[in-house]
């Protein structure tokens, strides 16, 4: 006969139970929604000069307006957030040394996803976080000509591109109120760390305009060099800084 008893081993399940359910109640749930603007700042190869754009070598584009919402849901130290961003570049000069003029513009819609790590300041009413993510990128954006050699003088759109790429964050919240806080932070996105393409548009049977009309960050697979209508020949890197400031609102 087994004279060992089931009901301590139940019990002490129950127990265990009770105080992960106690536990979970204590933590720190939160919740919070907010909004914000800032700089969005190209790095890598989506940054350089109109020149560079013209030669294919890079992007050429500036700084820009920054606007973001972000949500943020928070237990046990660990805060997993979601946020959707809009961010504009744009950049005006020559082609080459006294031949014509580009304007250059892209937008950027980004929906990110990830993780973000807590670190409590005793007696502070600041928290400084660090956060990585995954995020979905839409690229769009105008080309304009004028006077350029090679290509024909006019306003052009460029063929609406997305990809799939990362990024690493860190700031800090300021606690401003009971309900209240002001997230100042900064971030590098890897806006296409993966699916990197070349397009051919066909919109213009195979000119040198062709390679400016779509996001073209890979290499041109009919590339030679010499060659007016292929010339860009390596994979390029779309990048960019984030510096910004988020009112967020909630428990």
């Amino acid at each position: 006969m087994n004279s060992h008893s089931p009901f301590p081993s139940r019990t002490f399940s129950v127990v265990l139970l009770l105080m992960l359910v106690a536990a979970l109640a204590q933590a720190q749930l939160r919740f919070q929604i907010g909004a914000g603007a800032g700089v969005a700042i190209p790095a890598s190869d989506y940054a350089g000069t109109t020149m560079d754009f013209y030669s294919g070598t890079k992007y050429g584009l500036g700084s820009g307006l920054n606007l973001q919402a972000k949500a943020r849901f928070g237990l046990l130290g660990l805060r997993l957030t979601g946020e959707v961003d809009y961010s504009s570049f744009s950049r005006s000069g020559e082609a080459q040394p006294g031949q014509g003029t580009i304007d250059l513009s892209q937008k950027v819609v980004a929906i990110k996803l990830g993780p973000e790590f807590y670190m409590g300041v005793p007696f502070a009413p600041v928290t400084p976080y660090i956060g990585i993510n995954v995020a979905l990128s839409t690229f769009s954006g105008q080309v304009q000509f004028r006077g350029v050699p090679k290509v024909p003088s006019a306003t052009y759109d460029l063929a609406t591109a997305v990809r799939l790429g990362a990024g690493f964050s860190g700031g800090v919240l300021v606690t401003l109120g009971s309900f209240t806080s002001l997230d100042l932070g900064i971030s590098y996105d890897l806006m296409n760390a993966s699916d990197k393409a070349w397009e051919d548009t066909d919109r213009t049977q195979d000119q040198r305009l062709d390679s400016y009309l779509a996001l073209n960050d890979n290499r041109d697979p009919f590339y030679k060099a010499g060659d007016e209508k292929h010339f860009i020949n390596n994979a390029r890197n779309i990048n960019a800084f984030q510096v910004k400031a988020t009112i967020m609102v909630g428990l």
